[in-house]
C-alpha cells in the first residue's frame, strides 16, 4: 500500500513539475553584441541554464558560439571586424590612460552600433515579443533601449566586476574610502596612498571619463535608433535596470556591500563537471605525469601576430627549455614561434577542462578576469603577462595573493619570465595558496549557476522586482553625497549666526543707551 502511495506521489510532482516549467516558461531575448569569445562565454552560460529550465531563449551574438548550443535559438547578427589594428595598438603601445579608454569606448560602442542597424536586427524588433531581456555589456549602455522597445524587464550580465558607472544603474555604492577600483589594481586594505589614488581613479577616470563623456557618447547613438518622440530617454531606461548579473565573488575581494539587484555570479562559466577531452589533447596530458604540464594561452582576442615578434621569441625561448609539457593556444593560419618537442600548438583549447586536469602545474595567461577565475577555481597557479584592460589589476590581486607572479610585456625579458615561471613552478606556495583559496571560492550555499537562474526566475516572477530597487537610483551626486543637506544645514547655521549677531548688536545697543540715558 505505501509502496503505491508513493509511486502515485511520485508521478504527481512529476506532472506538477512538468505543469510549473510549462506555466512558468518565458520568452527570455539574450543580447550578446560582443567580439570577445570569452565574453560570449560568460554570457551564454546564464541562457544556457535558463534554456534547461525550460526558458524559451533567443540569442543576439555577433560571432559564432564556441560551442553548439540546443537549447536556445542563436541568431548571428551581421557585424564588422574590430578596427584594423587595435588590438596591436593595444597591446604593444602605451598611450595616456584617457586616449586609451576613449578609443576602447568608441570601439565597443561603434562596434555595436553597426550590428545593431541590421535587417536581422530589425526584423526582430519588428515581428516578435519578449518577456525579458538579459544584456551582455560592453560599453554598449544604449542596447538597454531594447527594454522600452518590448516593454520588458531588463537584467545586465557582467563579465567582471561592476565599474562606478554600472553601480550607478541600480545605486550600488561606491564606498571610495575602502572598495578599490576595478583599474586600480590595489587590493584591501588600503592605506593612505592607495585611498588617494583610488580617489583619483573613480571620481576622474571612471566617473568623469565614463559617467560624462562615455553618457555623452551613448546618447548620441541612443537617440539615432530610439527617437525621443517614440522612446524615453537614455536617462530615463537606465532608471529601469532590475537586476545586474556580477562574474565576481566576495571571496576574491574586494569585500564591499552590495544592494540586493546586484547579485555576484563569479565563476558562472566554469562546468560542474568537466566535458571530456578531445583524445589529442588527453593523451598530452594524461603521459604528462613526471613533470606536469604547462598551459599557456593570451585569451581568446589575441593572435599572435598582435604580439612583437622579439617578445613572441622570449616567450618561445623560456617554455622551450622547460621538462614540462607545454600546451599553447595559437592560431592555425600563422606561423608558430618556433619548434620543440614539449611543445603542442593548438588554434582553440577547452581552457576550464584544461584546468580541471590534475597534470596542469602552471597557467600563462594573459590575466583575464574570466582566465583568472577559472585557474582559481582548479587551484592553478599563474605567471601573468597582462596586455591591456582589467587585465594588469587582475594579475596584481594574484600576485598580492600569493597566487602566481606577473611580468611586465612592455619590458618583458628573458630572465624576468624565465625566472617568474621558475618561481612559481618550483615553490609550492603558490600552489598551495590557490588550492586553499579555491576551497574557500567554491564554498557557498548554492552554486553560480543556480544563483543565477533563482534571481533571473524571481524578476520574471515578480514583474520585474521593482520593489528590489534602490531610491539611490533616482538621486544625483550632490543628493547621494548629502551636499545639498549639508550646503542646506550650512545655510541654516550661517542665517541663525547672522541673526543672533544682529539681535546681540541690537540688544547691546539698548543697553548701552539705557546706561547714557541713566548716567545723565
Amino acid at each position: 500500500m505505501s509502496s503505491s502511495y508513493s509511486s502515485i506521489l511520485t508521478i504527481a510532482c512529476v506532472l506538477l513539475t512538468s505543469h510549473f516549467n510549462i506555466t512558468y516558461s518565458a520568452r527570455i531575448l539574450g543580447v550578446v553584441i560582443t567580439p570577445c569569445k570569452s565574453h560570449l562565454i560568460v554570457h551564454t552560460a546564464i541562457l544556457s541554464a535558463l534554456a534547461e529550465r525550460g526558458h524559451n531563449i533567443t540569442v543576439l551574438t555577433t560571432i559564432p558560439l564556441v560551442t553548439e548550443n540546443t537549447h536556445f535559438r542563436h541568431i548571428q547578427l551581421e557585424t564588422r571586424n574590430v578596427r584594423p589594428g587595435f588590438y596591436t595598438k593595444l597591446i604593444n603601445e602605451r598611450p595616456p590612460w584617457y586616449v586609451k579608454m576613449y578609443e576602447n569606448i568608441q570601439e565597443a560602442t561603434n562596434y555595436s552600433n553597426y550590428s545593431f542597424n541590421t535587417p536581422k536586427m530589425k526584423k526582430l524588433m519588428d515581428e516578435e515579443s519578449f518577456d525579458l531581456i538579459i544584456f551582455g555589456y560592453l560599453f554598449n549602455e544604449f542596447l538597454l533601449g531594447l527594454q522600452a522597445h518590448f516593454q520588458c524587464p531588463v537584467i545586465i550580465s557582467l563579465p567582471v566586476r561592476p565599474l562606478g558607472s554600472i553601480n550607478g544603474l541600480v545605486g550600488n555604492p561606491p564606498e571610495v574610502s575602502y572598495v578599490p577600483s576595478l583599474l586600480s589594481g590595489d587590493k584591501q586594505p588600503l592605506g593612505f596612498v592607495e585611498r588617494v589614488r583610488n580617489f583619483m581613479y573613480i571620481n576622474i577616470l571612471e566617473e568623469l571619463m565614463l559617467t560624462y563623456f562615455y553618457q555623452w557618447y551613448q546618447s548620441d547613438v541612443y537617440k539615432s535608433i530610439f527617437p525621443p518622440d517614440k522612446y524615453p530617454s537614455l536617462d530615463e531606461v537606465k532608471k529601469n535596470v532590475s537586476l545586474i548579473l556580477t562574474n565576481h565573488h566576495f571571496s576574491q575581494t574586494p569585500i564591499r556591500p552590495n544592494v540586493p539587484a546586484m547579485v555576484e555570479i563569479g565563476g558562472i562559466q566554469i562546468k560542474e563537471k568537466p566535458n571530456p577531452l578531445p583524445e589529442d589533447i588527453k593523451s598530452i596530458l594524461d603521459s604528462s605525469t613526471k613533470h606536469g604540464v604547462v598551459y599557456f594561452s593570451l585569451g581568446t582576442n589575441v593572435q599572435g601576430s598582435f604580439l612583437n615578434s622579439s617578445k613572441v621569441k622570449i616567450i618561445f625561448d623560456v617554455l622551450s627549455k622547460l621538462p614540462q609539457t607545454v600546451l599553447w593556444k595559437w592560431s592555425d593560419s600563422e606561423v608558430p614561434p618556433g619548434i620543440s618537442p614539449n611543445i603542442f600548438y593548438k588554434s582553440w583549447l577547452p581552457q576550464d577542462d584544461i584546468l580541471a586536469h590534475k597534470n596542469v602545474k602552471l597557467f600563462v595567461t594573459h590575466g583575464g578576469q574570466g582566465s583568472v577565475v577559472e585557474s582559481q577555481h582548479h587551484g592553478v597557479p599563474m605567471v601573468g603577462i597582462p596586455l591591456f584592460s582589467d587585465q594588469s589589476s587582475n594579475m596584481e590581486n594574484v600576485a598580492k595573493q600569493g597566487f602566481g607572479l606577473s611580468v611586465d610585456y612592455q619590458f618583458l625579458t628573458e630572465i624576468d619570465f624565465n625566472n617568474a615561471v621558475q618561481e612559481v613552478l618550483s615553490n609550492k606556495i603558490y600552489t598551495e595558496n590557490v588550492r586553499r583559496f579555491a576551497e574557500i571560492y567554491k564554498d557557498r550555499p548554492m552554486t553560480a549557476k543556480d544563483t543565477a537562474v533563482f534571481w533571473v526566475e524571481y524578476v520574471l516572477r515578480h514583474h520585474g522586482a521593482p520593489h528590489m530597487q534602490s531610491p539611490a537610483v533616482y538621486l544625483n551626486n550632490f543628493q547621494l553625497l548629502s551636499l545639498d543637506v549639508i550646503g542646506f544645514l550650512l545655510a541654516v547655521v550661517y542665517i541663525s549666526f547672522r541673526i543672533i549677531k544682529v539681535m546681540f548688536s541690537l540688544i547691546l545697543g539698548l543697553f548701552w543707551e539705557k546706561k547714557k540715558v541713566k548716567n545723565v
